[in-house]
């Protein structure tokens, strides 16, 4: 094995942590760009690509087995162009060349290793090789440095069979974007099936769907929450609360320190895979917060706050954007940040050891590997109960020794961070961050949220003409004004730099996020930013004919399929989000034009919907929005000087409750400039138009489809007219 600093490649000048993992392989990296391609076509040689993300434990192993090892990149140097793309920089890379590996392989994951012509057409891929042939019993894997031996070999010696092969996966690919045959109309029948699919595969033993490695399926879940509203059925809702309930109080869940590791290698969510990921973290703590919303379940508002706290505290950046990924790794070890000895529990708890052990099962053997993973089998009215200790007392203790051990772990050498900043994922963060304040009136989650739209705003969107300038990846400040057929968002930002076109999904995630943000704090400018990103959106990447929308835009580096994603996968898909997006926008400012796109959407997947519904929640969801009554609520404030407190109480009414098929506009009463200003400031929200607070009382106007019932004037009409809406029906 080489030293990895005697080398030196050109990935030191990138910005993403993950390839700069790699700048000093003995490899010669590129970077995905026009010299590794051209390289490739201009001496006819074969590209290795590997692609991978800087949390990713298995990316690592293979780094060190084979990246770093000198003789196995003198084999790569010699007979390859070989190029490092970071899946989460270049999901429209990941998305194809992931594809072709599964139909190749079966299966796919990270890191993903796939061989290319010089036409960018797959012709061999895997996931991770070990450096050499390994036996693993009933199968030896091939050793990465034989299968680049033979790759080189076939493409000298057999390279028309290579290129016939490669070209009929390139066809494929091409193929797989084109749509299921038309399906039945798009309905809320869709959704019982789907939900009856996933029950079919609940773990009632456990919660959550399938078997080991059981993954949280944050969009299923706020499915299943819908479909309890709907119809009533407790099965449906039961799944919700033994899942979060099963997954909070597993290893999967920091204990400590808050916030959802990747997802459980067993079935009862004890032993993570330890990286903490952004999007899990937004997703989950949506969740949370609905089935809070749903069941009034304190344990489920304590979850929520505690990631949105770890996302403060830990994945915040100074700028205002929040970080991607925390790694699985300390010191070269998976897991070894978060996991304890009985010995160090004790040297740090004293007396408190025993109830502490009890409740999050330390003990001396350990849990996993001869390591304690905190987690708590039983709930803390059982651990109570058995301990014979009051339920708040205990809590109290607890909660004393969870600081004192989140104190001593701070003082550990900390898992890597992947900082960058992701549009997707952020606007998935400002919508959590928003529902939070929502929900749990934290103001600190609002000024978080508020923060991260302002940064995403005035550092990420820039107009095209700028990319004349010598640095073509340097956005252009205050770029919001500009007319929206003229700006683009851009994907990433790091170190001061960012980059790359955005995706479907950045759009529609953050026009989401905007969404949520302009409902917890009636600001006319989230609206009107939200707009303009939505008219830039389908003027990019919808597609006319077909309906829908592709994960990239038009103007995009022409690559050899144009990807169309309707399954979620980790996250929910470009379209769905869309669609998502599209309709609560549209339902808010009236326009009947994003309505129309987010409906041919949805039926232009009608058959996909009706064959894979399982793959499909997040679609699923906006079709319950769409099709189950959704309401548009303007709320008033009176001219009073009690005014506010009645609006704030109003506010509160509304947000207390399960309403997930919603939009609300609102403008804030009381006899201030400020309250004066903001009556002045509707003009994208025509749901606030010819809206007037009567008799000086906070009034609510309950639409839908635009068409308003009588105003509920005070507090106590408020809540008779949102009454039957939040109550589930009778289940059958």
């Amino acid at each position: 094995m080489s030293s990895t600093q005697e080398f030196t490649n050109r990935l030191i000048h990138e910005t993403s942590p993950y390839l700069l993992q790699h700048a000093h392989n003995p490899v010669d990296w590129y970077a995905w760009g026009p010299e590794a391609l051209e390289r490739a076509r201009r001496e006819q040689r074969p590209i290795f690509l590997s692609i991978g993300y800087s949390a990713c434990h298995w990316c690592h192993v293979m780094e060190h087995e084979s990246f770093e090892n000198a003789e196995i990149a003198a084999v790569m140097n010699e007979h390859f162009v070989n190029i490092k793309v970071d899946r989460e920089e270049r999901p429209d890379l990941d998305h194809i060349y992931m594809a072709a590996v599964q139909m190749m392989t079966q299966h796919g994951g990270w890191p993903m290793s796939v061989f290319l012509t010089p036409d960018l057409e797959p012709f061999y891929g895997g996931t991770y090789f070990p450096p050499e042939d390994r036996d693993y019993g009933q199968q030896v894997m091939p050793g990465f440095r034989r299968i680049l031996l033979g790759v080189s070999e076939a493409w000298q010696n057999r390279r028309g069979e290579v290129a016939r092969s490669a070209g009929q996966l390139a066809a494929a690919l091409a193929q797989m974007n084109e749509l299921a045959a038309s399906g039945p109309a798009v309905s809320l029948d869709l959704i019982d099936q789907a939900v009856a699919r996933l029950a079919r595969g609940f773990d009632a033993e456990h919660g959550g769907f399938g078997r080991a490695p059981k993954f949280p399926h944050p969009m299923d879940l706020k499915l299943c929450l819908r479909h309890w509203k709907r119809t009533g059925r407790s099965e449906s809702l039961e799944m919700v609360v033994s899942t979060l309930d099963r997954m909070a109080r597993g290893g999967i869940y920091d204990q400590l320190g808050g916030g959802f590791h990747r997802y459980s290698t067993d079935a009862r969510w004890l032993v993570p895979h330890f990286e903490k990921m952004l999007y899990d973290n937004a997703l989950l703590a949506q969740t949370y917060l609905e089935a809070h919303q749903a069941t009034a379940n304190g344990e489920f508002s304590r979850v929520a706050r505690e990631t949105l706290d770890y996302v403060l505290r830990e994945m915040t950046s100074p700028e205002g954007g929040f970080f991607s990924t925390q790694d699985a790794d300390s010191e070269g070890v998976e897991g070894k940040f978060f996991v304890w000895s009985l010995a160090e529990v004790q040297s740090l708890l004293g007396p408190a050891t025993d109830s502490f052990s009890y409740v999050f099962d330390v003990t001396a053997d350990g849990n996993w590997d001869g390591h304690n993973i905190l987690n708590s089998l039983k709930t803390m009215d059982q651990c109570a109960r058995l301990l014979r200790i009051d339920r708040a007392a205990l809590e109290q203790s607890l909660a004393a020794s969870r600081a004192t051990l989140l104190a001593a772990r701070s003082r550990r050498v900390p898992p890597g961070r992947d900082d960058k900043v992701l549009v997707s994922w952020n606007g998935l963060m400002i919508d959590a961050m928003a529902r939070g304040f929502q929900v749990l009136g934290d103001e600190r989650y609002l000024a978080a949220a508020r923060r991260a739209a302002e940064f995403i705003l005035e550092k990420m969107w820039r107009v095209p003409g700028d990319a004349q300038k010598s640095d073509a990846d340097q956005p252009r400040a205050g770029t919001t004004r500009h007319s929206p057929l003229t700006t683009h968002l851009l994907h990433s930002y790091k170190d001061g730099r960012a980059r790359f076109n955005a995706y479907l999904d950045d759009y529609g995630c953050l026009i989401d996020g905007l969404v949520s943000l302009y409902e917890s704090d009636f600001q006319a400018k989230w609206l009107a930013a939200a707009l303009e990103l939505a008219d830039v959106m389908v003027e990019q990447f919808w597609d006319a004919a077909g309906g829908g929308f592709y994960f990239t835009g038009k103007d995009h580096e022409q690559l050899i399929a144009r990807v169309r994603d309707a399954h979620d996968g980790a996250t929910p898909s470009g379209n769905s989000m869309a669609v998502a997006a599209l309709l609560r926008l549209g339902k808010l400012t009236g326009r009947g034009d994003l309505l129309e796109k987010a409906e041919r959407t949805m039926q232009s997947l009608a058959g996909l919907l009706d064959q894979q519904s399982v793959q499909m929640g997040q679609m699923l969801i906006a079709v319950d929005f769409w099709l189950d009554a959704p309401i548009e609520i303007a709320l008033v404030g009176g001219p009073s000087p009690h005014a506010e407190r009645e609006f704030a109480a109003a506010l509160e009414i509304i947000r207390g409750r399960f309403l997930p098929n919603k939009v609300v506009a609102a403008l804030g009463g009381g006899p201030t400039p400020a309250a004066a200003a903001a009556a002045e400031s509707v003009a994208p929200v025509p749901l606030l138009a010819n809206r007037p607070a009567v008799n000086e009382q906070v009034t609510a106007y309950v639409c839908e489809n635009f068409t308003c019932e009588l105003p509920a004037i005070g507090l106590d009409a408020l809540k008779r007219a949102l009454e039957a809406r939040c109550r589930a029906p009778a289940g059958s």
